[in-house]
């Protein structure tokens, strides 16, 4: 019979693995907790309408990478291929509108994308973010980067930079558009097969093509930032002033325009310089329009995302340890069945205290036991046998001086957390 193995595109998050995720993912809920975000989970699935309206049917995403699938209610469907759109549908379900605003969200949870694997990049992988709804105050924007800032910094990450820019909203958009279309034309023949059917429907992403021959044919295209409207322009000069304010340092990438439809205005990314082709480490921005293409009334919102596996991608590449311990505290080794009922009560009672314990469960010789005390990494090695039973006590070993004591079993429990 053949092995079973994960589908392409996915992974097992292992035991000794999963600690340094639970590590990282405690720092996102501390950071956001510290701006005043909640969480928020959304199904896994949501009725693909949402994503056509609300990425965009042009975009790559709905065009080329999502799991789609009818149920058996002839329903169309669609596994979660990013947060902001569910987040936004759940605003309004729920009719957060109503709420004290903003209303300040974040999420981790997995995504779905049909995408040819490689480094950094998944068909089911975990992002994490945050979107505030309900204002169009520049500072919001900030936060945005300056939370993902915040983590990295603390993690010990260094060679990242933040790059912005404004991209413009609908009254000043589309002169823009008709300009960079306009130019596009009498380039067409130079621009690869995909970028020349972006050319109508989705003009500003053949700026961010990677092709080399694309990106060396618009080298001189039009720039967005050169048609904003006052307000626009305003709006980015905000931010910059704030980022500026707070000491974090940025780039103006004027070619940054990231890869949905919603986005407006201001939108940016973090770049690892470790990471390889797939650099952006986070990236977001504001879609003010968003909430009404899904049926709301017009509400300013902006927003983040982050990939835990480009994350993890460039803390290796930066050699960055994350700094867990996955030792436990005390092992309790006996021998004999009067001893082992002692140790179960002992283990459990140190494990209400909310102490690391293992011991023995496969009744093997002392000498065994002791090893796998070496083994786990344990401060604390507690020695139960017939003959400690009967006068009362238990041997008690610092693992780390290698010093040995016999302590009443009276008062084990209090001296084993003393240690600890």
């Amino acid at each position: 019979m053949a092995e079973i193995t994960a589908p392409r595109g996915t992974y097992d998050i292992l035991p000794g693995e999963s600690r340094r995720w639970q590590y990282v993912e405690d720092m996102v809920r501390e950071i956001f907790h510290n701006y005043g975000y909640e969480e928020f989970r959304t199904p896994v699935f949501e009725h693909t309408e949402l994503f056509v309206r609300g990425i965009g049917d042009a975009t790559d995403v709905v065009q080329k990478e999502m799991y789609t699938f009818t149920d058996r209610g002839g329903r169309s469907l669609t596994l979660r291929p990013e947060g902001t759109a569910s987040v936004v549908r759940a605003y309004l379900e729920h009719k957060l509108q109503g709420a004290s605003q903003p209303v300040k969200v974040y999420y981790s949870f997995p995504m779905f994308r049909y995408e040819r694997p490689q480094a950094g990049r998944y068909r089911q992988f975990v992002q994490f973010g945050a979107e505030c709804i309900g204002t169009a105050d520049p500072i919001a924007d900030v936060e945005m980067i300056a939370a993902p800032v915040e983590l990295y910094q603390r993690l010990g990450l260094r060679k990242f930079r933040v790059e912005i820019n404004s991209i413009g909203c609908p009254q000043c958009r589309p002169r823009y558009r008709e300009v960079l279309v306009e130019w596009l034309k009498q380039r067409s023949e130079v621009l690869c097969q995909t970028c020349q059917e972006r050319m109508e429907q989705n003009p500003l992403r053949v700026l961010d093509c990677k092709e080399a021959s694309c990106q060396e044919a618009t080298a001189e295209a039009p720039l967005v930032t050169d048609y904003l409207c006052d307000e626009c322009e305003t709006h980015f000069a905000k931010v910059q002033d704030y980022l500026r304010s707070l000491e974090i340092p940025f780039v103006i990438n004027k070619r940054l325009v990231r890869g949905l439809d919603y986005y407006t205005k201001t939108v940016f990314e973090i770049i690892s310089e470790g990471v390889g082709a797939q650099s952006s480490i986070a990236g977001g921005g504001r879609y003010d329009g968003l909430v009404e293409d899904v049926g709301g009334q017009p509400t300013p919102a902006v927003g983040f995302a982050a990939g835990m596996d480009r994350l993890w991608l460039a803390l290796e590449s930066e050699k960055v340890e994350i700094p867990v311990s996955l030792d436990f505290d005390v092992y309790v080794a006996c021998l004999g069945d009067s001893a082992r009922g002692k140790a179960v009560d002992l283990a459990f009672a140190l494990r209400n205290e909310g102490c690391r314990v293992d011991l023995d469960y496969q009744g093997r010789s002392l000498k065994a036991q002791l090893k796998s005390a070496n083994r786990s990494g344990a401060k604390v090695t507690v020695i139960l046998g017939e003959d400690e039973l009967q006068r009362g006590v238990a041997s008690v070993r610092n693992m780390e001086s290698g010093e040995q004591q016999e302590v009443p079993l009276t008062e084990l429990l209090s001296f084993c957390k003393s240690v600890l």
